[in-house]
């Protein structure tokens, strides 16, 4: 019977001191998380009005006024609490703290009698609660509160929202299940606060009803459509017959290919596979692993981004994957690093690390700006102003970062990942510990505390500083990314002749005081090509070195980026950026070609090739000098 083969450290047992992550942490404490205060309460001119705790202290009775936002508004608040709640485990901020309580005690006071919390049906609607789970979102806005409310808990010790998402699941359970609503949540989500919850107070009936929703999905196909029959009114004009756009067109074992709505989709997945790994159910399990490899060998951009069209913001068919009109939504990679973390801890395979890592330095990233006040929905791999936010079909690919958005479930997803980031670095079993990410800091584990030295992203070198506790010999597993072919591992100097084992090297000894361990490998810049069935990507190629993507922006290169080609026998020059926003980081020169031609729109003259210098950066750093143009497929 299968069960998680690792389990993730507890985040207070991280201290992470890295150049790459630490000012990134840094920045969502300095100023992520209060400008994203401000924004909540409406108090940063200019940005787009959110309302969100206005709208919880509507519905506690302590103002007056109308609801205002999306009906899932509620959300934006519980992620905040929940980066917050990530926050003070990396540093304790009694202010900080006291808003926070503050803001729950809103929460808790707009909770109905009956536990119902729901800001949007409280205030406008309070006779149509539960009549629309396909439009309206009351199970999506109570998943992550409860995920924001166990996260609270678990850093502070303070449980009063944990109570107040108990009483909520109470709610659901009374209006929903079998004999009652048999429906399942039009946006998946529930099912992961539900799983959360259940792992944290060891209740077995929020796992029974994280499994009824999974269950229950379609098992049924035609459910939201009766649902629609039995109401005279809809919120947002949503196509019930749609099935796949929520993944309720087969049951969710008979799932092949990933369809639909890609944060759905990959939420579903995550809830999916806690769910196998706490049930021991392999068919689950293997549902998982068929949908995790269709989205990764066919469905994915080299950022590691998901989702290729506007239209439903979802998947489409295997390798359609445009890049001037792609979704690739922040929270969709976001979803992808949970469900391959999930499946990572269940299976230590390192593929699912692999993935991990490409998600957090190129899709996730590249969704906020160097400053932290601007922020990316969707994340495109190629912009030309004059198009891209301003032509039909382009609308949604903006060449700049907004300050918000009516819809803002990006930005502060991004913050409770980002300081929530320790806990992906390590994991544990009894047996053995598991280094996953290149992440320097202090790792108190079980078995034995590790100081993490890393020169990652920019050099393949990493050094762990070994004080065991164990007194009987332990292995620890080293994570090798799938492009070092020529990875060293040594102890205290000495070379280890270790095999790989997906994808991990394992060194199995008792410890001493002070141990070292290296792992040192080559980190040249790889050109990468899609498979011929990707139209988008014929004749041109991607950067990547190590962990990160490349792309070239128009402030660095002549012309137009579709004249320039980077001929097959060019050699990078790897130098640091020494000045302006992306001092810090290592930009890639090379030389190429440049078509030049006159303004005829066509010609039977073939263009001059005038030698050129191409410039790269990383792709998490574009749109952050102006607008101008971006590409990350070159013509080769």
């Amino acid at each position: 019977m299968i069960r998680k083969q690792a389990l993730p450290i507890d985040l207070k047992n991280s201290v992470i001191r890295d150049s790459f992550w630490s000012p990134k942490q840094q920045l969502i404490l300095d100023t992520v998380i209060d400008y994203q205060e401000k924004v909540l309460n409406d108090q940063i001119p200019g940005a787009e009005k959110s309302h969100a705790v206005a709208n919880f202290r509507i519905a506690a009775g302590l103002e007056e006024g109308e609801f205002y936002g999306m009906v899932f508004q509620d959300t934006d608040v519980a992620k905040w609490l929940e980066g917050v709640a990530y926050s003070l485990t990396i540093r304790p901020d009694p202010d900080l703290e006291k808003r926070a309580d503050a803001v729950i005690e809103i929460i808790a006071r707009a909770q109905q009698p009956d536990g119902y919390l729901n800001t949007y049906f409280t205030i406008k609607e309070p006779e149509h609660k539960y009549q629309n789970l396909l439009e309206c979102h009351e199970l999506y806005c109570a998943g992550h509160m409860m995920e924001a409310a166990v996260a609270y808990y678990e850093a502070t010790g303070k449980d009063v929202l944990l109570k107040v998402m108990e009483n909520m699941a109470d709610n659901i359970a009374e209006h929903i299940g079998p004999g009652k609503i048999e429906g399942v949540p039009g946006h998946p989500e529930v099912e992961i606060g539900l799983m959360r919850m259940y792992h944290t107070t060891g209740k077995e009936k929020y796992r029974d009803m994280a499994q009824y929703f999974i269950d229950r999905r379609g098992e049924d196909p035609s459910w939201f459509q009766k649902e629609r029959q039995q109401r005279d009114w809809e919120h947002y004009p949503m196509n019930p017959a749609d099935t796949k756009y929520n993944q309720s067109y087969a049951p969710v074992r008979q799932q092949k290919t990933a369809e639909g709505h890609a944060v759905r989709a990959v939420y579903l997945f995550t809830a999916m596979a806690d769910l196998a790994s706490s049930t021991g159910d392999e068919s689950l399990l293997l549902a998982c692993e068929t949908l995790w490899e269709n989205i990764v060998q066919k469905r994915m951009y080299v950022t590691g981004s998901i989702g290729s069209t506007v239209e439903g913001e979802a998947f489409t068919i295997d390798y359609d994957l445009p890049n001037d009109t792609a979704y690739a939504e922040t929270c969709a990679a976001i979803g992808m690093v949970f469900f391959s973390k999930q499946m990572l801890d269940i299976t230590l395979d390192g593929k699912y690390a692999d993935i991990i890592e490409l998600e957090l330095y190129n899709g996730i990233l590249s969704g906020m700006q160097l400053d932290g006040q601007r922020f990316f929905y969707v994340n495109p791999l190629e912009v030309n102003p004059g198009v891209s936010g301003e032509l039909y079909g382009y609308r949604h690919v903006l060449p700049q970062r907004p300050g918000w958005y009516a819809c803002a479930c990006c930005p502060t997803n991004t913050v409770r990942l980002i300081t929530s980031l320790g806990k992906y670095a390590f994991s544990e079993n009894p047996q053995t510990i598991f280094a996953n990410l290149f992440i320097g800091g202090e790792f108190d584990l079980d078995k034995a505390r590790i100081q993490v030295e890393s020169q990652y992203p920019w050099q393949g070198d990493i050094t762990y500083r070994i004080q065991p506790k164990a007194e009987t010999a332990f292995s620890i597993a080293l994570r090798i990314p799938h492009f070092a072919k020529n990875a060293v591992v040594s102890v205290n100097g000495e070379v280890q002749q270790a095999d790989r084992e997906k994808g991990y090297v394992y060194l199995l000894r008792k410890w001493k005081e002070d141990d070292l361990v290296r792992v040192t490998f080559e980190m040249p810049v790889r050109r990468i090509y899609a498979n011929p069935a990707v139209r988008a990507n014929a004749g041109r190629v991607a950067l990547m070195r190590g962990p990160l993507v490349y792309c070239m922006e128009g402030t660095d290169n002549p012309g137009l980026l579709q004249s320039l080609h980077l001929p097959r026998d060019s050699r990078f020059v790897i130098h640091p950026a020494e000045d302006g926003v992306l001092k810090g980081n290592l930009i890639l020169t090379a030389q190429g070609l440049q078509n030049v031609c006159g303004p005829e729109l066509y010609s039977d003259e073939p263009p001059q090739q005038k030698p050129v210098t191409l410039t790269a950066i990383p792709y998490y750093t574009w749109g952050n000098r102006g607008l101008n143009q971006m590409l990350v497929w070159i013509p080769e």
